[in-house]
């Protein structure tokens, strides 16, 4: 028997049994009369197989005839169905009389298919043979589609002749699409409604393509068997398990079922009661780990965020409770160690978290992750995130507002402590209001989100004005309402300026014209109005004439506004494209960026302003900046570049030396972040050099290892970078290198608090991070924790040299340059 699964047995009592919900075993015992049903939905019969038929109207009728090894069993049973034309549609649900129980392992279901719209007869469409249970004796569910045999009527025999599986090896990529689908409807793939319509339209645009090559296609029958709460398995008459198989000399793998497996051993589960009792409370409080016991308690401390703990370890973590209470980083390893079932020895650990040496913030955020149920913990970790001052709840609001699904009640006292930052804070509340209202699309917490919105109007729209001249809340709100009508005019704007047709430069006149003619008045705000990307400078107006449009697909927006303290704000406007996985990775950057500069270590990195307004749409910071490729196609080189706006003659290649300082710099600060998310399709072109030397990068499509270019490198370093520096024996280059191996070792050791934010965006519907269960670990790999500092240096440097010699990648990079010249 496997302990995953259920099972059908004929002495066996009904019952359900198991020690959690993906090792249950379901017995379906003799009394339980289940007929065995399943649904003829349609025969999408091609072309090249309706010989015979009337391509107007069509009767066919399906006969149905049950196996049982090899035999047939019971009478046929008919259903006459009738279709105006392919497909063949009927969705007629069809029930034997034969019990569930009266199955064996080599039970089959023989379909035929029969013509009878001439009126002379029937003739044979097709036939086809399923056997009911796979070859792990697991009874097949959900939705099937069998080849016909043209013009042959199924037999049951064994082997058959007309068998419904398609070989392996012609399988095409309609089948494995709809045995995917077929694994999506039983449940077992996750639903997530904005992915899935994406996939089920790509879905139905390849079925579209393949139909139209004639000569994939066969005759086919769709037929949907029922389904049970838990996988169905066979089993013969008497005990609950199967007989050993034969012992095989050859090596073949042998599937022995074991009715145990994952099932807690009594005797252990006693033993470990008692280990933990409460009244061993008072020995425990005098207990002191032994030298072994020490290092492999520490080992266990230092354990990554990811790393669930066996239960050896969380004995062990039990059982010196009390002299780990002065290591708070031992806190969340004891948290984890916790039965929270048992609410005795709950109680206990509340109590002892509550004298425990006050966390760090980074362990706070671990347990606000989805793998921490308990309100005290919960609670307790708010408590800690109290204590951050506003700059550093800013680097983490973006994940706090993740963390909002995982709590039990929609005004928790993480919702209560956002909201009355906010009340303090413009900036942080400007932020909230967005990132609450981006998740007002997901159906799934719109409930939750809709509440933290209505707390926080709520509260904002209490505050009276202070006596230093600040506005009072209903004035703060209405400011940060008017953002979201804002957006919405920029929406209709990009509309209409993607309706023109023609060049660049007529959509650019059309903005223009839009902006000093219907949509005026966005050209002289009645009150300023805060902006997005940055909540305390106040926007009064667009300049028409300084406005522009992006030569891409989008016609992104290249917007100037005017401020109220008589500068100048420029934003790009994007629609149709979702911003919130570069808004993910620039809030890194600047995170990064800031741990770097707790170390004194500044890489001169440029994490400009990213907000998602909606699920494809938002706003962006304009640097002004000019990309590699440009820079190559117009200067040749990076340093005559950098000579036309820092010349130097006696500074180090023309240049002075602060501006190569710059552009060595945050080389190697974005090539030490870039490793590190993954990110990928990285070309000339979203690499931006600013005139002042800074270098960063843009379009975060693809991150944590996905790549569209095969064989892409470690880090984007091309040989253009690398030569500005003097080449790879310069002093320059070695002090490159040098710079990102500490920037690296910094991170490493700061790897928890990434890894943790990361966990907390696991769940966001972000396209790179929901689509792989496996992010955080591939993220965690990076970081290469097995390593200590000295090796982890030399890591680096061989991943730096080995960026600098791919060949493929610049082969790759030319192609590319082709491609843009032609576009």
């Amino acid at each position: 028997m496997a302990a995953a699964t259920a099972s059908i047995s004929r002495t066996s009592a009904p019952t359900v049994t198991g020690s959690n919900s993906s090792e249950f075993r379901f017995f379906l015992s003799c009394d339980i009369s289940l007929p065995l049903t399943f649904r003829v939905l349609q025969a999408p019969i091609p072309p090249p197989a309706q010989d015979g038929l009337d391509k107007k109207v069509s009767e066919l009728f399906v006969e149905c005839k049950l196996y049982i090894d090899g035999v047939q069993f019971g009478l046929p049973v008919n259903t006459r169905l009738e279709s105006s034309g392919p497909p063949y549609c009927w969705n007629e649900l069809i029930t034997l009389c034969t019990k569930y129980r009266d199955l064996t392992s080599l039970a089959q279901l023989a379909f035929t298919v029969w013509d009878v719209s001439s009126g002379e007869g029937r003739s044979v469409v097709g036939g086809a043979t399923i056997f009911l249970f796979n070859s792990k004796k697991q009874l097949k569910t959900g939705r099937l589609k069998l080849r016909l045999w043209p013009q042959k009527e199924a037999d049951g025999r064994v082997p058959t002749t007309t068998p419904g599986k398609v070989p392996k090896n012609e399988r095409g990529e309609i089948e494995r699409l709809e045995r995917l689908v077929n694994k999506y409807e039983r449940g077992q793939i996750q639903h997530v409604d904005w992915l899935d319509r994406l996939a089920f339209s790509a879905v139905d645009r390849v079925k579209e393509r393949e139909c139209e090559k004639l000569e994939n296609l066969f005759p086919s029958l769709v037929v949907e068997f029922c389904g049970f709460e838990h996988r169905v398995v066979f089993q013969e008459s008497g005990a609950n398990f199967y007989a050993p198989a034969p012992v095989s000399l050859s090596n073949e793998l042998v599937t022995v079922w074991d009715p145990e497996l994952g099932r807690t051993n009594p005797s252990e589960h006693k033993q470990l009661k008692l280990a933990r009792s409460l009244t061993r409370g008072i020995i425990d409080r005098d207990l002191k780990p032994s030298s072994n016991e020490r290092k492999f308690l520490q080992r266990i401390i230092k354990y990554p965020p990811t790393r669930d703990l066996q239960a050896d370890e969380k004995q062990l973590v039990w059982k010196f409770r009390f002299s780990l209470m002065s290591e708070k980083k031992a806190l969340t390893k004891f948290v984890r160690s916790v039965d929270w079932s048992d609410i005795q020895e709950a109680k206990q650990a509340v109590e002892l978290i509550g004298k425990w040496e006050t966390i760090d913030v980074a362990d706070a955020l671990e347990l606000l992750s989805p793998d921490f149920k308990s309100e005290e913990v919960r609670a307790y970790a708010v408590s800690v995130l109290e204590r951050a001052d506003d700059e550093e709840l800013q680097c983490y609001l973006l994940q706090l507002v993740q963390a909002l699904r995982f709590e039990k009640s929609d005004k928790s006292r993480l919702a209560h402590f956002l909201v009355n930052r906010a009340l303090s804070n413009i900036e942080i509340a400007s932020f909230l209001r967005w990132y609450v209202v981006v998740e007002l699309h997901n159906h799934a917490y719109a409930r939750r989100y809709y509440s933290t919105y209505d707390m926080l109007e709520d509260e904002m729209m209490k505050m009276i004005a202070r006596e230093d001249g600040d506005e009072d809340g209903f004035r703060l709100w209405q400011s940060l309402s008017r953002q979201t009508e804002l957006t919405a005019q920029l929406c209709s704007i990009m509309k209409d300026v993607k309706n023109v047709r023609g060049s660049a430069q007529k959509k650019i006149e059309k903005l223009r014209q839009l902006l000093t003619g219907v949509f005026s008045e966005l050209t002289n705000f009645d009150e300023p109005i805060r902006s997005p990307l940055a909540p305390k400078i106040l926007l009064t107006g667009v300049v028409p004439q300084e406005s522009s449009i992006f030569k891409s697909a989008l016609n992104p927006l290249r917007l100037t506004f005017k401020t109220a303290s008589g500068g100048a704000s420029k934003i790009i406007f994007k629609k149709g494209d979702d911003l919130r996985q570069d808004q993910l990775v620039i809030q890194m950057v600047s995170l990064m960026d800031r741990l770097l500069k707790l170390e004194n270590m500044d890489l001169q990195l440029t994490p400009y302003r990213v907000l998602a307004t909606g699920q494809d749409e938002g706003m962006l910071e304009f640097i002004p900046s000019s990309s590699l490729a440009q820079i190559l196609s117009e200067h040749r080189s990076i340093t005559s570049y950098l000579q036309k706006f820092h010349p130097d003659e006696d500074g180090p290649f023309g240049i002075t030396a602060q501006c190569l300082e710059t552009f060595i710099k945050s080389c190697a600060g974005y090539s030490v972040i870039t490793y590190i998310m993954g990110v990928g399709d990285r070309h000339l072109d979203n690499l931006l050099l600013s005139d002042d030397g800074c270098l960063f990068h843009v379009d975060f499509a693809f991150i944590l290892g996905r790549d569209p270019k095969p064989f892409p490198p470690p880090m984007k370093l091309c040989k253009e970078m690398v030569e500005a520096m003097g080449g790879t024996e310069s002093q320059y280059y070695t002090r490159f290198k040098s710079y990102c191996c500490e920037a690296y070792n910094i991170l490493r050791n700061n790897s928890s608090l990434i890894l943790n934010l990361f966990k907390l965006m696991e769940r966001s519907n972000i396209p790179d991070i929901s689509s792989d269960e496996n992010g955080t670990l591939k993220l965690q790999e990076k970081f290469r924790l097995d390593l200590d500092d000295e090796e982890a240096i030399h890591f680096f440097q061989a991943l730096i040299n080995e960026s600098v010699s791919a060949l493929f990648p610049q082969m790759v990079e030319t192609i590319h340059r082709w491609a843009q010249y032609w576009r």
